[in-house]
C-alpha cells in the first residue's frame, strides 16, 4: 500500500469517528432537554396540588351575626313594631310560617296596648292582620336567613328585631304617607345559650 492510500484510509477512520462524536452529541441533547421538560412538568404538578391542598384547607370563616335591613319602606311603624315582637326569638322558617299565617287570616298579630277589637284565642286582647307589613317583614326575613346561610350559622335565632319611624313625605291630598325602617339581626341559639351559662 502507498502512503497516499494510508493516508485517505486515515481520514476516513477521522472523519468516521467525527460523525460518530456528533451523532453521540445528537442523541444526548434531546435526552437532556426531555429530563428538564420532565422535572418542570414535575414541578409544576406539585405546585398545582399544592394550591389544591391550601384552597381544601382554608375553610370559610364562621361569623356570629347575620343581619338585614329594609329602609324607607311603605308599611305602619306602629303595625310593624308589634310584628317585630312576633317574630322575635324565632327561627327565620318558624317566623316566616307564622306572619304567612297572618296574611292568610289563620292567626292574629297581638296589640293588646292599642284600643282595637279583641279577637279569638287564648290570651288574646286587641289584635289585627297587618298583611303589608308582614308581605315586607318576610322579604327581609328571608335576606337575613340567606345571610346567615353564607355566615355559617348552623341554628339560627332572630335576636333583634325592631321597627323604627322614617320620613314621612307629603301625598296629593296633603297627608303624610307612612314610612317604616326594619332591622333584623340573627345569631346561633347555642352560642346564645353558652353565653348565658358564662
Amino acid at each position: 500500500m502507498t502512503k497516499d492510500t494510508i493516508e485517505k484510509i486515515d481520514a476516513k477512520v477521522e472523519k468516521a469517528k467525527a460523525k460518530e462524536v456528533k451523532t453521540e452529541a445528537k442523541v444526548e441533547t434531546p435526552k437532556t432537554e426531555e429530563k428538564t421538560e420532565a422535572k418542570e412538568e414535575k414541578k409544576t404538578e406539585e405546585a398545582k396540588s399544592e394550591t389544591k391542598k391550601a384552597k381544601v384547607e382554608t375553610k370559610v370563616a364562621k361569623k356570629e351575626m347575620a343581619m338585614a335591613n329594609g329602609f324607607s319602606l311603605k308599611i305602619s311603624p306602629k303595625q310593624s313594631k308589634f310584628v317585630c315582637r312576633v317574630i322575635k326569638g324565632k327561627s327565620p322558617q318558624a317566623a316566616v310560617q307564622r306572619l304567612e299565617d297572618v296574611i292568610t287570616e289563620k292567626r292574629v298579630i297581638p296589640m293588646a296596648s292599642l284600643e282595637i277589637g279583641h279577637r279569638k284565642g287564648k290570651g288574646l286582647a286587641g289584635g289585627r292582620y297587618p298583611k303589608n307589613a308582614c308581605k315586607a317583614i318576610i322579604e327581609i326575613i328571608k335576606q337575613a336567613g340567606a345571610n346567615a346561610v353564607v355566615a355559617g350559622i348552623d341554628n339560627p335565632v332572630i335576636t333583634i328585631a325592631k321597627a323604627d319611624k322614617a320620613s314621612e313625605p307629603f301625598r296629593r291630598s296633603g297627608t303624610r304617607g307612612r314610612r317604616a325602617h326594619i332591622h333584623i339581626e340573627i345569631k346561633d341559639k347555642k352560642s346564645l345559650i353558652k353565653a348565658k351559662k358564662k
